[in-house]
């Protein structure tokens, strides 16, 4: 058994909630589904702009950042732990002006000391905008 369908077996996980004021909330940023083996998430463009009008790359990395996050959350707590994110890559391919993006985060590595994901930002047109790696490790909660 690998550690998407171990972690799966272990039973339903309590949704991990956004605090008010957090730079989540402050983006836009809505959690559409999770599991050990996906997390999908989407936000909005218009708010999130540079000053040439696209999708400013900060909020890129930040919703990348939060989808792979969120993943290796939901892995950890299947292990009574949580994560904290050491290391965040993110390749831009294209911009986006207006609507609504997608990120995907998908499991590259699964362990014991640390969760490593892919995730993939789509604009809703099916235009594939960035891809992005994220690491966590894993560590007793406080």
């Amino acid at each position: 058994m690998n550690a998407v369908d171990a972690a799966s077996a272990a039973g339903p996980l309590e949704p991990w909630r956004i605090s008010p004021g957090a730079l989540d909330d402050k983006l836009g940023i809505t959690v559409i589904e999770q599991s050990v083996a996906r997390v999908v998430a989407t936000m909005p463009v218009t708010g999130n702009t540079q000053s040439l009008g696209r999708l400013h790359g900060g909020a890129s990395a930040a919703l990348a950042e939060a989808v792979g996050s969120w993943a290796a959350l939901v892995y950890a707590s299947t292990h009574g732990r949580a994560c904290v994110g050491v290391d965040l890559n993110i390749t831009h391919h294209r911009g986006a002006r207006s609507g609504v993006i997608r990120a995907t985060a998908t499991p590259l590595h699964l362990g014991r000391r640390s969760a490593s994901h892919q995730i993939l930002i789509e604009h809703e047109d099916g235009s594939h905008l960035a891809t992005a790696r994220i690491t966590n490790f894993l560590i007793d909660p406080e």
